[in-house]
């Protein structure tokens, strides 16, 4: 038995006339409806989907994008190494509520990430093909060439996190209250009867690390500055920091942390040391990754942020702006943050 041809196979798919022909409506209608175009009664709109959802039709995509401008794809562009975006929870959060609110948008998630300075070569060659939409790019660095490169080609983009004061051109952001958050921290630490808190700072070149400091300082203004230690936000930067703060500070007796990952190096070193958790120290995270947070020993008091729902959020601003409805200068989003108490404080 002869199997059939790949051109009698392409010939039987169904066609946007057969659509509109079991919908009863114009090709022009069906069309409408299809690529996404407004002025469509709701009847009608229901029918013609009826007829793709009975027929199987698969819209032509370059036909498609000829009709809308538009690809269906969205960069999402992490300027980290591969091995933190693989082992930090913060990520994969981030990533799957740009990836769900995405569906919703029947828009494509192309993951771009960038370790080197080679990679922004290879991220400018692909924003200059006109690939994507629109751009999400989160974890940025006060130096980061990003910024540049996109504003370079104009493609609608939505940052992860309030961008440094350098990073060119207003754009829209979504970022958590970092600052309030840590502040409520130290203050939680304060009215334990705490009097010597360290803190474990994540790296400087990033605001929401910046924004952490500051918020520590707000509550202890007074404080003494070598009470803070900067580390990288790995569980790895955490021990070693905390190492660090036990040798030249013995006396310290909470520290807030700020990132979980950190927060769980931080509480291992204290475990070989000797220091019970929270009665000799009590440690205070960030994030409330529930992977990290609630299998830690003790389990880690740490600040919420919706890491999940910020993605989502970063998508339907880029959403905004592609439809021509978003104010590139206001349009921002901060988040509230929540303490969530558990053992270690």
């Amino acid at each position: 038995m002869s199997r059939p041809s790949p051109d009698s196979l392409r010939d039987a798919r169904p066609t946007l006339e057969a659509v509109a022909a079991r919908a009863g409506v114009s090709r022009a209608t069906a069309s409408r409806v299809v690529n996404g175009g407004a002025g469509v009664r709701q009847p009608l709109v229901d029918q013609v989907r009826k007829a793709v959802e009975e027929l199987g039709y698969i819209p032509n995509h370059a036909a498609r994008t000829l009709v809308t401008r538009r690809n269906g794809a969205v960069a999402v562009i992490i300027d980290e190494p591969e091995f933190r975006i693989f082992s930090d929870p913060f990520f994969s959060r981030q990533i799957r509520g740009i990836s769900r609110e995405l569906i919703l948008h029947d828009a494509q998630l192309v993951l771009l990430l960038v370790e080197g300075s080679g990679d922004f070569d290879r991220v400018t060659r692909y924003l200059a093909g006109g690939h994507v939409d629109g751009v999400l790019a989160f974890s940025l660095h006060t130096d980061d060439e990003l910024p540049a490169i996109i504003s370079r080609f104009r493609v609608p983009t939505v940052y992860g996190g309030r961008p440094g004061s350098g990073s060119g051109p207003a754009v829209p952001y979504v970022d958590c209250d970092n600052r309030g958050g840590a502040r409520e921290a130290v203050r939680h630490l304060v009215a334990l009867g705490r009097r010597r808190i360290a803190h474990i700072a994540g790296p400087r070149d990033q605001t929401s690390a910046l924004d952490r400091v500051d918020g520590y300082h707000d509550a202890l203004p007074a404080g003494d500055p070598g009470l803070v230690v900067d580390s990288d936000f790995t569980a790895e930067g955490g021990a070693r920091a905390m190492a660090r703060l036990l040798d030249s500070h013995p006396g310290v007796d909470a520290v807030f942390v700020s990132n979980d990952l950190m927060a769980s190096g931080a509480l291992r070193v204290l475990r070989e040391r000797g220091r019970r958790v929270p009665e000799d120290v009590a440690v205070v995270g960030f994030d409330d990754m529930a992977s990290v947070a609630e299998v830690t020993e003790p389990p880690l008091t740490t600040v919420r942020q919706d890491v999940e729902g910020m993605g989502r959020l970063m998508v339907r601003l880029l959403m905004r702006r592609l439809n021509g409805t978003g104010d590139e200068a206001t349009a921002s989003v901060i988040t509230p943050t929540e303490l969530v108490l558990r053992a270690s404080a």
